[in-house]
């Protein structure tokens, strides 16, 4: 399967974006060394049209999994149907599982849009822009249907992981789980999840929301020359997922914790009328050591 890929670049880095494959980034690239700044996705990943085999691909009209076969509206409750095959929940929500249009298209600058009415109408916006060396992403969600719904945003990049990988990203919790539950209450972070000063990742398997971000994070590759330096806009939480013996890791910055539409308060999710609105934002700059 031949996957069209729109390409960008400026003077330190090139980018490829797959917008069939849920307006997913497949690769972005150091110019000068060829070095991956995101989990490489070969012709085999591409060919599978799996989002998850690639760079990264946005999050909305939620994150991650949703508990109880749906949730709550105003109106009424909306039910929701796992939809992989591999999770019992329905998770990340439908943008990624779907084919964006182009909208715009310039050697440093792509817009693609979404006009989805899975599991409800809504009007997406995805503008990806490089300068200098820094990836900037924004996504920019309008709701369309007539029953007010909650809402969240996310994105889901894959970075390489190697041994000496370390990451700096301060945060006030971790949420947790009881009895193999999503998770529902928070904790200080152990100090093997403790990321206020840089560190190597863990070991073990981590799968966890952290709250009270601040927004920015430090992901230093030492081995591989270069460090990425990142900020978020609309994010006051991540999601950090370390999988076993894998080469890489995900730093997702995210409005909202796992299963936020069961949480009390509903914590980082916003109500959205028709015609309303909500965005995030996310910025790596790349930087040679």
């Amino acid at each position: 399967m031949s996957v069209p890929l729109l390409h960008l670049q400026d003077r330190l880095t090139r980018l490829s974006i797959a917008p069939a494959l849920g307006a997913s980034l497949a690769n972005w690239q150091a110019r000068a060394t060829g070095q991956a700044l995101l989990r490489p996705a070969d012709e085999a990943a591409l060919a599978s049209g799996n989002p998850r085999r690639l760079g990264c691909y946005p999050l909305a009209p939620w994150s991650n999994r949703i508990a109880q076969g749906g949730f709550l509206r105003p109106d009424g409750w909306l039910a929701l149907a796992p939809n992989t095959g591999h999770d019992p929940y329905p998770i990340h929500g439908s943008a990624w599982q779907q084919a964006w249009q182009v909208e715009h298209h310039s050697e440093r600058r792509a817009r693609l849009s979404l006009d989805s009415t899975v599991p409800f109408a809504y009007r997406a916006t995805l503008d990806v822009h490089l300068h200098e060396g820094c990836l900037h992403i924004d996504l920019h969600v309008t709701h369309l249907d007539l029953a007010a719904t909650w809402y969240g945003l996310g994105l889901h990049p894959y970075f390489p992981r190697h041994g000496d990988t370390r990451l700096h990203a301060e945060a006030r919790s971790v949420w947790l789980a009881e009895h193999g539950a999503l998770p529902s209450r928070q904790a200080e972070p152990p100090d093997h999840w403790n990321f206020a000063s840089a560190r190597t990742l863990p070991t073990m398997v981590v799968d966890h929301a952290f709250s009270g971000w601040p927004g920015t994070c430090v992901i230093e590759q030492p081995g591989a020359g270069y460090q990425l330096v990142c900020s978020a806009s609309g994010a006051e939480h991540f999601l950090l997922f370390c999988p076993h013996e894998q080469p890489f890791f995900c730093f997702e910055p995210v409005s909202h914790p796992i299963n936020a539409h069961h949480l009390p308060g509903r914590p980082g999710l916003r109500l959205l009328e028709e015609g309303e609105s909500t965005s995030l934002g996310f910025r790596m700059h790349y930087q040679p050591l």
